[in-house]
């Protein structure tokens, strides 16, 4: 028999962060929510809403609050986006008609067409934008320039110069005119842009919210109830936060262990994979530790409670993983100190681009200095300076909590570019994460004939590798003998009475110690 989860027979978990804790973080209540920017990580609240700095929707990073996360933002923005397109794309086709040679594709006269580009163009840039113009006004109030300032100005110029072109026409040269008398607008320009940077807020808040979903599915693991003894024995069911240091709990066959603790009274076996991977759970009887969240099996413990609430070990597990998105990478910090200065520069060469077509450009000046002044101020849109590499490692962190993998910082995830060897053990990493029959070998007796006694004895066990010799026995079509006279001691052996013959099932000491030859 091979175990395809753990090779070790009623063995002990190897040591983990069950044995060293986790040292170095201080739990803030793993009730309480924690929200910080994405840009300005330093910037943490204990509620939704926007950085004072940026004007950016915090993100949950720690934490349950008042449950789960809010995607309200997620769906206000996703409608705007899709307002957005919609306008957008009549609004471009209509645009670009007289530049393709489709002047009398919808039978408007050129002024009557600036009237409709106002009219489709301002839903999207007023109200779809409202949350970039909201972003662009707290950059300038606060002096915290972001690639916010670039677009708003921008798509600020680009609008308001249509709004003069559509109600004002009168004010423009004729150099300012198409080649039909109209004045050109840039309603679509600015229409088009804020969609897409839209769509840019709608797929970094669903990054956000795979990582904020990866934590809460930790917090989950948590029961919600834990059963108090009293002091005259009896017992009750209360709220998990009603736990003291202290109390002594009833944790039932199949219930989650409420706290970490110390146990009292009985046995069991409890499963502890996700705190150590360990597949096989681990027998525990009086005075060894127990942690909360992990499950017991089918014995009936008495613990007394020693950490609970933000002190357990799932809450510091929790915490540490929010603590890690809020560390900056080097590869972050020098994006911040580029974003710093990128915004300033881009503002320079827009000026320096604008005099330069005003002075040695082409008539008309103005026309050409203007538009390239606004091209410069959209196209140099720091996104992906600003935003990539936050977004990159909240999202690694996020999905490696789903998977299992905590990171410590953010500085781990960019140094792992330079990992050339990976070490792992076969702990329900390259296994299936528990132990299943897949051979096994007999002398002197049939090999199904052996293998029915074999789990005749093991059905009665509750350890996990008997319960998987039952199942390969199953599996190949035999039925268990029936056993009595049952006997066992953990992480030894097991013997029962078949068939009024004494069948041993054990260790390598414990069958040798009964003259039972094991070197063949």
């Amino acid at each position: 028999m091979t175990d395809t989860g753990h090779a070790h027979h009623h063995g002990h978990a190897p040591p983990s962060l069950l044995d060293k804790g986790v040292p170095g973080v201080a739990g803030s209540g793993h009730k309480a929510a924690v929200y910080t920017c994405l840009m300005h990580p330093e910037i943490v609240g204990d509620a939704p809403g926007s950085c004072p700095k940026c004007g950016m929707t915090l993100i949950l990073v720690a934490g349950t609050g008042a449950g789960e996360s809010d995607d309200s933002e997620l769906r206000d923005l996703t409608l705007r986006m899709w307002i957005g397109t919609a306008l957008s794309i009549p609004l471009v086709i209509l645009a670009m008609s007289p530049m393709v040679g489709l002047h009398d594709l919808f039978g408007l006269q050129p002024r009557a067409r600036g009237w409709v580009e106002f009219v489709m163009g301002t839903p999207v840039v007023l109200w779809v934008g409202w949350p970039i113009l909201r972003k662009f006004w707290f950059s300038l109030v606060h002096r915290e320039l972001n690639m916010y300032s670039l677009i708003g100005l921008g798509v600020g110029l680009a609008y308001l110069f249509s709004l003069a072109a559509v109600f004002f026409p009168a004010w423009f040269p004729q150099e300012f005119r198409e080649h039909d008398g109209a004045v050109g607008t840039y309603f679509e320009a600015a229409a088009v842009i804020v969609t897409l940077v839209i769509l840019g807020d709608v797929l970094q808040l669903r990054a956000m919210g795979q990582t904020s979903q990866a934590i809460q599915q930790l917090l989950k693991r948590a029961p919600n109830l834990a059963w108090r003894l009293r002091d005259d024995g009896s017992e009750e069911q209360v709220a998990l936060d009603m736990v003291a240091v202290g109390n002594r709990l009833r944790v039932k066959p199949g219930e989650k262990v409420p706290v970490d603790g110390i146990v009292l009274e009985g046995a069991s076996r409890i499963d502890e994979s996700m705190m150590t991977g360990e597949p096989v759970p681990v027998a525990k009887a009086a005075g060894d530790k127990v942690f909360g969240a992990t499950v017991n099996g089918n014995g009936s413990l008495t613990i007394r409670a020693e950490r609970v609430d933000a002190d357990t070990l799932l809450a510091r597990i929790v915490h540490m993983v929010g603590e890690a998105q809020r560390t900056r990478a080097p590869i972050q910090r020098l994006a911040d100190v580029i974003a710093a200065y990128f915004v300033q520069v881009v503002v320079g060469i827009a000026v320096v681009t604008a005099l330069t077509w005003w002075f040695v450009g082409s008539d008309p000046r103005f026309t050409y200095a203007f538009l390239n002044a606004v091209a410069v101020l959209i196209v140099a849109c720091p996104c992906a300076v600003g935003l990539a590499t936050p977004i990159s490692m909240t999202v690694a962190m996020g999905q490696g909590a789903r998977a299992g993998i905590l990171f410590r910082n953010a500085e781990a995830i960019e140094r792992m570019r330079d990992i050339d060897t990976v070490v792992v053990d076969k702990t329900g990493t390259l296994t299936r994460g528990h132990p299943a029959l897949t051979d096994f070998a007999f002398e002197g007796i049939g090999d199904d004939e052996a293998l029915s006694l074999t789990a005749g004895v093991e059905q009665l066990s509750e350890h996990p590798i008997g319960l998987a010799i039952v199942e390969g026995a199953k599996a190949r079509g035999l039925v268990p003998k029936t056993a009595g006279a049952f006997e066992a001691v953990n992480g030894l052996w097991v013997q029962a009475d078949i068939d009024g013959k004494r069948v041993l099932v054990g260790s390598r000491q414990f069958l040798e110690q009964h003259k039972v030859d094991t070197k063949k």
